[in-house]
């Protein structure tokens, strides 16, 4: 990260994880409901994606090179709003709007509305596909930005991801890192019972990936896949795998028989705080 913003290297990456999931949470007790489940456990690879590897200003969201995040998955705009909160690429004082009749902040992310929101992803599989041609567009212009797609695994299921998958190896996008989150979670049950996306990196490397799998909560393992993925010399595509655990951070909704849309009760929300606080 070479240009970013205000206090980017006073506090720890799980210091920031922790209040992207804090940011997380209150913006949930407002509305009372959102996919929470999906934001905790994505918030470490978040984390390292704004403050160790991408390169941005704050101030500054449409700087034209920065690198750009690219949210595939439209309903985990809670998670990424949580980061862009910490960033200060949203105003703090916005996230009491969240959810909210005009807010910047609406429940399923749209580029129309956020600054930092690069792409409006609620159909999901989209997401590659445009990172695909907005890293064509980029080696046009001879720009060094890089682009970061975040994904689930149900968006595996895609067919037109697949495409995407193709076509950025067919055009050697080395300035394209896909990130996968690999929670297991879909609408209808576990993902790897909906439709298997085993042996995931034998797929991604048979399609011209290079091709890291890491645990998605473990910090120092995702600094050191995410520093490879930027390093990795060959003129191929990133992808970089990431086995998440829904709820981290919070023990009683870690443990919750996991659905889609994690329920939290009313009185819940204070004690999933106090939780996260105390890290236990």
């Amino acid at each position: 990260m070479t240009d970013s913003h205000h206090s980017s290297h006073t506090l720890s990456l799980p210091q920031r994880a922790m209040n992207i999931r804090r940011h997380a949470l209150l913006m949930g007790q407002i509305q009372g409901q959102g996919y929470i489940g999906q934001a905790l456990g994505a918030a470490d690879l978040l984390a390292v994606s704004y403050f160790h590897a991408m390169n941005y200003r704050a101030d500054e969201p449409e700087w034209e090179e920065r690198d750009r995040f690219y949210l595939s998955i439209g309903h985990y705009a809670i998670a990424l709003y949580a980061a862009l909160l910490e960033a200060g690429v949203i105003p703090e004082e916005e996230r009491e709007t969240y959810g909210t009749d005009e807010s910047r902040l609406p429940m399923s992310g749209m580029a129309a509305y956020t600054p930092g929101m690069e792409i409006t992803g609620g159909s999901l599989g989209q997401g590659l596909g445009i990172a695909v041609g907005a890293c064509l567009g980029l080696k046009q212009k001879g720009s060094q930005a890089r682009i970061y797609n975040l994904l689930s695994d149900g968006e595996l299921n895609e067919g037109s991801t697949w495409e995407a998958a193709m076509s950025a190896s067919h055009w050697q996008l080395d300035n394209l890192i896909a990130i996968i989150d690999v929670n297991n979670q879909q609408a209808d049950g576990h993902s790897s019972e909906i439709l298997a996306f085993e042996p995931i990196v034998d797929r991604w490397q048979a399609f011209g990936w290079y091709t890291q799998r890491v645990d998605g909560n473990d910090i120092a393992a995702l600094q050191n896949a995410f520093d490879a993925a930027r390093s990795w010399p060959e003129p191929q595509p990133r992808v970089i795998i990431c086995d998440t655990r829904m709820g981290k951070g919070v023990p009683f909704l870690e443990s919750r028989e996991k659905t889609h849309f994690i329920r939290v009760d009313a009185d819940e929300w204070d004690k999933a705080l106090t939780a996260l606080e105390q890290g236990v």
